[in-house]
This record gives structure tokens, C-alpha cells and sequence, in this order.
């Protein structure tokens, strides 16, 4: 019997925009059925492309329509959650943008719901799927830089320009850098990482605690002042909360130490991805800037200097042998789309999972413990760095695989 493809609405049209070539890659596997957005004009965009779609302003009107199988959120962050419980108990599969949940008490009940529902829950943290960070996760399966020790990831990406509306006012990271103090982005460093030691999967880790420091507030507040003036009320002494830059520490129960580091607003050329991974028979360090390339150590492979001393070497010289088998599927196609191929190899694994009856690769597990990294670092900030321990979310995970 042939599959029929999978009724797909995109639930806000303005990011879910950069989908529009990987949607007609997939076509036979996902079938853009309706979009949900606030904008008339965004709308209007999208029936362009798509004349076929249903158009939703409205979102519970749109998850009370029976053809729809599942919703992709692309909506602002602080939504996702409620969003994701809504849709599953309305019977749709839900993929959700990062990230899942913004409280500790919506994380358990968005477990509660996928346990209760059986649906597939995916988070779209799509740097995971990367082909470098793919590749690292397929070397550390195979052992090759021993015992992981220790792990850092980064976020340093400079948006202060996306922070507000042409008038000033602010958009929902605008809201959040206003309202909230912490590691307000954890998953795009966290999520790799916790690929690489097989967090919350049979035989791997589990993250067990956290301490979240935060630098002083200082960029947007002196942006907001060159680009609308002093008397702007962002441009004001004590109006941004959020500091420019977040770090936290992470400690699993096996003992390996995680660093990670948020910064969105201080002024800097973009590095989308800052990762290193220290182990007994390796090493790994990504690029820093487009001048440069991700560098590897591996005892006993790597090259000597001619004093002895160990040497860095290009990571490519290893990729015909460890690239990840997902990329050699999918190259071509994950080549052609954002976020170093992330956006098309989550759309493929969304669909996969729902197809095959199975649990997609970030599950509702994965995704809030990644996520809960945001409540836990604003506790941890306001009491002055005070370690806090990282619940047990996937507790009943193996319960939950046993079912259909």
C-alpha cells in the first residue's frame, strides 16, 4: 500500500518562509497543507506559492481541522510549549522550533502529553544535524577520541538588529532579552554536544546539574540609543535584564564537564558554532570564523612535529573515512538548505519517524532536558550562580518506547 504523504500546517509563516525549496524536495513524504500566522501579508505570500493551502489566522480553528496530521511550530519561542501540548491533544505530530519549553512545569507536562498520546514529538534543533556536528557524534560512537572529558559549545551570533520592529518596538527576542536573565538559547550549544555523548539514550550520559553565570547588560542598551535616541525607553539605564553574555556549567552523572556560552547582543562578525570536545585518545575544535577550518587531534593518527610534539590537523582529512551516514544519503539535498543542511535533514527525520512508528531522533526527552537549561539558568543567576540539579525527564523514556 503506498503512504500517503503527511498533511503538514506551519504554524508562523515568517521563519517557516525558509522552507519553501525543502518543501518540494519532500513533497512525497510531507504535503504543505495549511499555514497559521498572525500576518494577512504573510499569508497572502504563501497562497502565492502554495494556492492550494488552507490559510489560518486563528490557531485552535486550525487544529480542529481533521486534515491536518501535524504542525510544524515556527512560532515565537515562549509559545512552543503550549502550542506542542494543544496540537498533540488535538491528534497531530508535532515538530517544534527551539526551543520546547521555557518553564520546568510545561516541560513535564509536555512529556506527560507525548507519554499520554503516543504522537511523535520532534524539537528542530536543526545543529544537530549539521554535517561537521554529524560527523563528531559518528567518531565518538566508534571511540576514537576515548573517554570524553569534556565539551564546550557556543552560540555568538550578533542580532541585535533582530531584537525589535522598524518603530523600536520589540519583537519576542526583544521581549525575552527585556524580561528574562539567564542562558536564554541553550539548545543550538547543548544539543551537538549532547549528541556526542548519548545523552538520555541506552548507555550514554545524563545531564545532572547546572550554575549559570551572566555578564553585565550592555549592548543593546547603548544600540538602541544610536539607532532611536536617547530617550528611547530601551536606550535606558536598567531596561535590559538580560545580560550580553550567558555562561553555564554543566556536569553530567558520568563526570564529564560542559561549558556553554550564549552572547546575541554584544557587537562581533558572526560564529554560528563554537564547539570543542577534549578526550583520553582526542580532541576535536571547530572554526572559529570563515578563515578558518575545524581542526582534530587523535593519538596515535594525528601527525608529530619534528620535535615530538603532537600536531592539529585539518578535520577533513577525515571525512571520507567518518562522515556521517546521513549525509552520504542526503547530500545533495541537505547541501541546499539552511542551517548547514539542519533544516532538510530535520524535515527528513520528522517525516521518518511518523512513517515508521518510531521515536524521531530528538524526542520529547531530548528536547526538554536540553530546554530546561533556560528556567534552571535564571534560578541559577538569581541566586548568585547556585548550582541546580537538572530533573530526571526521561525517566519513563523506556516505558514509553515499549508502547505501539
Amino acid at each position: 500500500m503506498t503512504q500517503q504523504p503527511i498533511r503538514l500546517a506551519i504554524v508562523g509563516g515568517n521563519r517557516g518562509s525558509r522552507f519553501y525549496d525543502l518543501l518540494a524536495w519532500i513533497a512525497d513524504r510531507i504535503r504543505l497543507a495549511a499555514i497559521c500566522d498572525v500576518d494577512d501579508r504573510i499569508l497572502s505570500n504563501w497562497k502565492e506559492q502554495y494556492p492550494s493551502i488552507q490559510t489560518y489566522q486563528n490557531y485552535e480553528q486550525l487544529l480542529q481541522n481533521p486534515d491536518i496530521d501535524a504542525v510544524f511550530l515556527a512560532s515565537p519561542m515562549l509559545l512552543h510549549a503550549r502550542q506542542s501540548i494543544d496540537a498533540l491533544k488535538a491528534g497531530k505530530h508535532v515538530l517544534s522550533e527551539v526551543i520546547a519549553a521555557h518553564t520546568v512545569e510545561e516541560a513535564w507536562e509536555l512529556v506527560e502529553t507525548v507519554e499520554q498520546t503516543g504522537l511523535v514529538y520532534m524539537m528542530a534543533e536543526n545543529y544537530c544535524f549539521s554535517r561537521t556536528s554529524l560527523m563528531i557524534r559518528h567518531m565518538a560512537e566508534q571511540g576514537l577520541f576515548g573517554e570524553i572529558t569534556y565539551m564546550e559549545g557556543g552560540y555568538i551570533h550578533d542580532l541585535r538588529a533582530l531584537v525589535h520592529q522598524p518603530d523600536g518596538s520589540l519583537n519576542w527576542r526583544g521581549q525575552l532579552h527585556h524580561t528574562y536573565n539567564g542562558m536564554n538559547y541553550p539548545t543550538h550549544s547543548l544539543g551537538p554536544l549532547a549528541g556526542w555523548i548519548a545523552v538520555n539514550k541506552q548507555g550514554g550520559d545524563q545531564l545532572e546539574s547546572i550554575s549559570t553565570y551572566v555578564s553585565n547588560s550592555r549592548a543593546l542598551r547603548k544600540y538602541f540609543h544610536e539607532q532611536f535616541g536617547g530617550n528611547h525607553p530601551a536606550a535606558q539605564d536598567g531596561y535590559w535584564k538580560q545580560g550580553d553574555c550567558a555562561v553555564t556549567a554543566v556536569r553530567t552523572r558520568g563526570g564529564v564537564l560542559i561549558t556553554l556560552r550564549v552572547d546575541w547582543t554584544s557587537v562581533r562578525p558572526h560564529n554560528m558554532r563554537h564547539y570543542a570536545l577534549q578526550g583520553t585518545a582526542g580532541a576535536y575544535l571547530s572554526a572559529r570564523h570563515d578563515q578558518e577550518g575545524d581542526l582534530i587531534w587523535l593519538r596515535d593518527r594525528s601527525p608529530i612535529a619534528d620535535d615530538g610534539a603532537d600536531k592539529w590537523e585539518s578535520l577533513e582529512r577525515y571525512r571520507p573515512e567518518y562522515d556521517h551516514p546521513l549525509w552520504k544519503q542526503w547530500a545533495h539535498h541537505a547541501s541546499l538548505s539552511g542551517h548547514g543542511g539542519g533544516d532538510f535533514l530535520v524535515m527528513e527525520e520528522f517525516a521518518s519517524a511518523i512513517t515508521e512508528q518510531r521515536s524521531p531522533a530528538i524526542d520529547v526527552y531530548d528536547a526538554v532536558t536540553w530546554s530546561s537549561i533556560f528556567p534552571l539558568s535564571m534560578e541559577s543567576v538569581a541566586a548568585g550562580g547556585k548550582p541546580l540539579a537538572i530533573p530526571d525527564f526521561a525517566r519513563n523514556r523506556g516505558k514509553q518506547e515499549g508502547r505501539g
